[in-house]
């Protein structure tokens, strides 16, 4: 992880942390290091609905223009639909502004290089120098040389036509509760699997640039949970900020979580002889029963750490198609280069379409083990010392011997806030809840 950069970009409070400078600074480095020696060179923007996402769209464009590029600004899309513009326009980048599940407060910036994939750590280090430690960008043109932005209209109207070409079937006879988190996907999602025939129940799609996030979306899947239930839909989904990951929900209410649409996807894949080398990667926060599950099907499972940026490598590497996190943030790697919810929403209602099998049913071929997430509380500074600290290191010493073949304890500063999270799997719901919150108490004591 860089100075600056996190798992998933520049992350802050926008006017306190991520600042208009700040911006300002961050679109003519990128712009600078991503268009070297190039003329005629387009980038594209897009954000999220979050109320600070004009201020801060003015000043990454102003610096992105002060070296020479153009702006192609797509305005409110998800951020997957960025990653395709910036193939679909033969733009030198994209850029998505956009804090993804984070209160409103927060804003990030994220840049993809011009083949739709989120950078590398050196191009992202290379940024970084000429942001922190004062070095100039040697390029300041004047005139004729100075970039423009320029407004695309039709970005979402190609995103949409992109994505249906991923699928083969219609969505017919089908009802679809949707919640749209009151963020980039609003209007794409509706519309989208509208025009694809099923029937459509639609709740938190209507942003008024406070309300992303709040109460609703992903991280809030009871609400999508009460609309299935009170609307006898045949499947739900909820989707985050920027529209990069996805929740569902079976028809019978119950959550159906990354895990479980790899599980189902991965095996619908193999089945149709499309799941390459026979493998889905994951992460170290994916539940046991998806290794169990997969092993059964006799399909290999690799894990990497956390963040969907180290599955997306692992999948190029290795020539993989499928691979994603607990979370919701799949990649389809033969449709788009980045987590997509939208995709994986398509791809989920396809096989229910093609199979003819209520979701329930096809959730039925993993059972997850009880795991338990709480959230320690610190600093940015000294979330990733938990392991300095003697008597937290010899605590999960202990808990490890306690579930040797039995469950897990992972434990992992967050990426993108100031905390560290603690996970742990077990076979007894309460135990390991209590577990968890002591370990969780016992490192915020110890870190503060």
């Amino acid at each position: 992880m860089g100075r600056l950069f996190g798992t998933d970009g520049v992350r802050g409070v926008a006017n306190k942390e991520l600042t208009c400078e700040l911006a300002y600074k961050i679109g003519r480095a990128g712009a600078y290091v991503l268009t070297k020696n190039k003329k005629d060179v387009k980038i594209v923007v897009g954000m999220d609905t979050r109320i600070s996402g004009d201020m801060l769209e003015a000043a990454l464009v102003a610096g992105i223009c002060s070296v020479g590029a153009d702006v192609l600004s797509v305005g409110v899309v998800p951020t997957p639909a960025v990653a395709y513009l910036t193939r679909e326009l033969n733009a030198e980048a994209g850029v998505v502004i956009s804090a993804s599940h984070n209160p409103v407060e927060y804003n990030g910036i994220k840049f993809f290089g011009s083949n739709g994939y989120k950078l590398n750590d050196e191009i992202e280090e290379e940024i970084e120098e000429y942001i922190l430690d004062g070095k100039e960008v040697p390029l300041s043109p004047i005139g004729e040389g100075v970039g423009r932005r320029i407004i695309i209209n039709d970005g979402l109207d190609k995103y949409k036509n992109f994505l249906r070409k991923s699928i083969t079937v219609d969505f017919k006879g089908l009802k679809v509760a949707i919640d749209c988190g009151n963020g980039a996907v609003y209007k794409a999602a509706p519309e989208l699997i509208k025009e694809l025939g099923a029937e459509i129940e639609i709740i938190h799609n209507t942003p008024n640039g406070v309300n992303i996030n709040v109460n609703c979306g992903s991280t809030r899947p009871e609400e999508v949970q009460k609309l299935v239930l009170s609307t006898g839909a045949d499947i739900g989904i909820s989707f985050d900020g920027d529209a990069d990951r996805l929740i569902a929900v079976d028809e019978k209410g119950n959550i159906v979580d990354g895990d479980h649409v790899m599980a189902i996807c991965g095996i619908h894949l193999k089945n149709k002889g499309k799941l390459k080398q026979n493998t889905v990667v994951a992460t170290v926060m994916s539940n046991m029963g998806l290794d169990i599950c997969l092993k059964k099907e006799n399909i290999n499972i690799i894990k990497t750490k956390v963040g969907d940026r180290y599955v997306l490598e692992e999948m190029l590497n290795s020539g993989y198609s499928l691979g994603g996190e607990q979370s919701g943030h799949i990649i389809f790697l033969d449709h788009n280069t980045t987590g997509d919810g939208l995709l994986t929403a398509l791809q989920l209602i396809s096989v229910i379409k093609e199979t003819g099998k209520k979701l329930s049913e096809l959730a039925e071929i993993m059972t997850s083990l009880p795991q338990v997430l709480v959230n320690a509380k610190v600093s940015n500074e000294k979330k990733n010392a938990y392991m300095e600290d003697e008597v937290v290191r010899k605590e999960i010493e202990k808990l490890e011997k306690k579930f040797q073949g039995e469950g897990r304890v992972l434990i992992r500063p967050s990426g993108t806030e100031p905390l560290v999270r603690v996970m742990i799997e077990g076979k007894d719901q309460d135990e390991i809840t209590m577990i968890a919150q002591n370990l969780a108490k016992l490192i915020e004591e110890r870190l503060n």
